[in-house]
């Protein structure tokens, strides 16, 4: 554990920015600032659901009370965001918030979008960024990273590429372990099974982008697979982003697919928390940083390459090389079951990747990320 720094008068900004789902990436970290002297913590927020995931993640960290203040927003920010199939609209919302936000000693962020808050006028804060997620695709090292002034990893895997292509800078970024990991385990331990039944339980995570989910071609073999054999659970729990946009209504027709061994979750607070996790065994999806906090305990995994994609010698499949890949629905069900046998294949690798993508897995993580903060901020 690092010490205590002690910083006079800090004001600090976390800025959730994007969808509520990030949350989970970061509030601890705010929380246990505000816990220390001479901290003054804000959540700023832009989208109306964040306060109920910041409050689940307080309670589930024992914190006190804390004050949430929605971004402000111009009359025309409001009428393009009242339209939600055409998204958050984020550098609008950061333009109507420019002299607030210009006012803190740093801002925090989850989301690398929030670098332009240097483009649109603020220049006061030091920005901070820890990126929500640690996974393998070219879209985590994106150009515009390197306009943060401190950046907060999990593990050496992240450091390593983001130091070769000049995105974070020696002495600019810390080491501090999963911080979504330790929030998810307090989250885990209060919530029970959905199942009655103890059974092996599939975890199926298809990711939103449509060049690259499997949902489209494997959702309906793999719901007729589980219906027909019993012997196992399955939770479909898709990136939250394949449903966020669409119509309750739709939301509800898939809730209804739920069976006694399968739960159909195209939304709920347990499909962005991690919670899942802890229950389920064998790991199912296409491209995901998820893949890589499930395997903080090593389980089998199976890939579903949907749009045959050459994927062997692509550093944003380097997860894909830690199970068994299916490109075929039809030989879906053939590779879950065979999954545990051959895990012994991939177990070592599986270990080996996910400590050098999460780092320190110990207890602490936002104490961690709060010491980096804390020491970077007091130079």
């Amino acid at each position: 554990m690092l010490a205590r720094y002690s910083v006079a008068a800090m004001r600090i900004a976390f800025l959730y920015i994007a969808e509520a789902y990030q949350c989970y990436h970061g509030a601890a970290i705010a929380l246990e600032l505000a816990a220390r002297p001479g901290w003054t913590v804000d959540n700023w927020y832009n989208d109306p659901e964040t306060p109920h995931h910041l409050e689940r993640v307080r309670i589930a960290h024992g914190a006190p009370p804390v004050a949430y203040h929605p971004l402000r927003r111009t009359l025309p920010t409001r009428a393009l965001q009242s339209v939600k199939l055409l998204g958050m609209f984020k550098d609008l919302a950061m333009r109507d918030n420019v002299a607030a936000l210009d006012g803190y000693a740093a801002v925090f962020a989850v989301e690398n979008t929030v670098a332009a808050l240097r483009r649109l006028g603020v220049r006061r804060p030091r920005l901070i960024y820890s990126p929500h997620g640690f996974g393998d695709r070219a879209r985590g090292y994106i150009p515009r990273i390197a306009t943060f002034d401190y950046v907060l990893l999990a593990g050496n895997k992240t450091a390593r590429r983001m130091l070769a292509q000049g995105l974070v800078r020696e002495g600019d970024h810390a080491l501090t372990g999963s911080v979504k990991l330790e929030t998810a385990a307090r989250l885990a331990a209060a919530i029970p099974s959905p199942f009655d039944e103890v059974r092996p339980t599939v975890l199926y995570n298809a990711h939103k982008e449509p060049r690259l989910t499997s949902w489209n071609r494997f959702i309906e073999p793999m719901l007729a697979e589980f219906a027909a054999d019993r012997s196992m659970n399955l939770v479909v729990a898709p990136h939250v982003k394949l449903f966020r946009r669409r119509s309750e209504r739709l939301r509800t027709r898939w809730r209804a697919r739920s069976t006694g061994n399968v739960l159909v979750d195209p939304g709920s607070d347990r499909s962005v928390d991690l919670s899942y996790a802890p229950i389920t065994d064998i790991y199912v999806g296409d491209v995901s940083s998820q893949v890589y906090e499930f395997l903080a305990t090593p389980r089998p995994c199976v890939f579903l390459n949907a749009h045959r994609i050459d994927w062997r010698d692509d550093p944003s499949f380097a997860h894909w090389h830690l199970g068994d890949v299916v490109d075929d629905p039809a030989d879906l069900m053939a590779a879950i079951r065979a999954a545990p046998a051959r895990h012994a294949l991939y177990r070592e690798r599986q270990a080996r990747m996910a400590a050098e993508t999460l780092g320190d897995t110990s207890p602490g993580a936002a104490a961690r990320a709060a010491d980096a903060i804390a020491s970077f901020l007091a130079r």
